[in-house]
């Protein structure tokens, strides 16, 4: 693509890719590629169909998408701005494919690359990456989600082994996972146990009859007497901080992923618009459509600024961790909104796959719960504003 066509980009009104080096630039335009290749053509069957391709996987991997905000172990050592960048692109094609990328990456890859031994970071990281073997987060349970805290799951120790019994809930890709990482209270707090998933006992199903995120996997996970070596344990963290160091990886992907996702529902809404002639003028010559347009436009503007900025701030080691909670809260709350205003400049049509902004929407529901709900986002800021937690 070149300057003057990026230039030309319908929803860039203050030539945001100038703030963006070539390097940058390049990666963009590369997974902005495969995603127009690859993943749109064929979304609306996914997500009608309720089926993750897995066979994309692989190509992923090629990309160096996996994983690429790590160092070491076969990983690409890309920045957090550029990892926000490839997230953005995946979101545009759908939630269910930045998803996969965050779980991967963000949550089972970085929790062995954060907390594990060198053992667990050889046999794992490598074929991680590669594609070859894909990972999954038990962290929620079906009576804990906003509360990890109030886990359930539990490991005791059996002479050298550790025993866990338990189970999690909306876990992604558990059931085609060769790996989970699985977060369970122990007798010295909580701690995270790296499980191969044919591990006897362990057991995923997947969540069925979903409105939101058809294209992806989440499962049920039951664990009963899985047996376990003392090798398993992470050993370089005790207690929640450990999950919460990487759902904040994963909650700084969904800032940018969601603005990916509004974008392309205003594309489509903007195209649409254009073409769709009422009253013998497009809805484009409009008024109130023009309203729409640049109210959507100027969220998302102001959306990858911000993205951008908190980007930049974790690359640079100066970022507040609630920083991204603002970004969190802030980019789905306003993704969302963009996603239905689309929706309603495509009129009845937009509520089939034919077009994408509802489907968008109905994703974004899922992504604004998972990794801190809206509530939690604002609990951790009102504590920031005023030093009060108010959480119980």
């Amino acid at each position: 693509m070149t300057t003057i066509e990026r230039l030309l980009d319908p929803a860039d009104l203050i030539n945001f890719d100038s703030l963006l080096s070539s390097e940058e630039l390049a990666l963009r335009d590369t997974v902005r590629g495969f995603v127009n290749e690859n993943i749109k053509p064929n979304i609306a069957k996914w997500y009608n169909d309720a089926v993750f391709p897995l066979e994309i996987v692989p190509e992923l991997a090629k990309l160096g998408l996996l994983g690429m905000h790590l160092q070491g172990y076969g990983c690409a050592g890309r920045s957090a701005v550029e990892y926000g960048i490839a997230g953005a692109e995946l979101e545009a094609g759908d939630s269910g494919l930045r998803t996969f990328v965050s779980v991967q990456g963000s949550l089972a890859m970085s929790a062995i690359y954060k907390h594990g031994s060198e053992e667990q970071k050889q046999e794992w990281l490598p074929k991680m990456a590669a594609g070859e073997a894909i990972g999954c987060f038990g962290l929620t349970e079906p009576t804990a989600g906003s509360d990890p805290s109030s886990m359930k799951t539990f490991a005791r120790r059996d002479g050298d082994d550790w025993v866990i019994n338990g189970s999690k809930r909306w876990i992604g890709l558990a059931n085609v996972a060769q790996v989970a990482v699985i977060w369970a209270q122990t007798d010295e707090g909580i701690r995270g146990f790296v499980v191969p998933t044919s591990t006897p006992g362990f057991t995923a199903t997947p969540i069925e009859q979903k409105l939101s995120m058809r294209a992806s996997i989440q499962c049920d996970i039951d664990m009963v007497d899985v047996r376990l070596p003392g090798t398993a344990v992470l050993p370089e963290v005790k207690g929640l901080k450990g999950p919460f160091s990487c759902l904040n990886e994963a909650r700084y992907g969904i800032l940018w992923g969601s603005m990916g996702a509004a974008r392309d529902a205003f594309e489509a809404a903007l195209a649409y618009s254009q073409e769709r002639l009422q009253f013998d003028k497009p809805l484009a010559g409009y008024q109130m459509t023009q309203q729409k347009l640049v109210d959507m436009a100027l969220e998302i503007n102001k959306g990858f600024l911000l993205a951008l900025h908190i980007g930049r701030l974790k690359d640079a080691g100066n970022l507040d961790l609630h920083m991204i909670s603002v970004g969190k809260l802030n980019n789905c709350r306003e993704a969302i909104a963009i996603c239905r205003e689309a929706r309603t400049i495509l009129g009845g049509n937009g509520i089939t796959l034919d077009y994408s902004p509802l489907r968008h929407a109905n994703n974004l529901e899922s992504v604004r719960t998972y990794e801190g709900t809206d509530e939690v986002h604002t609990l951790i800021l009102g504590n920031k504003l005023t030093g009060v937690p108010a959480f119980r």
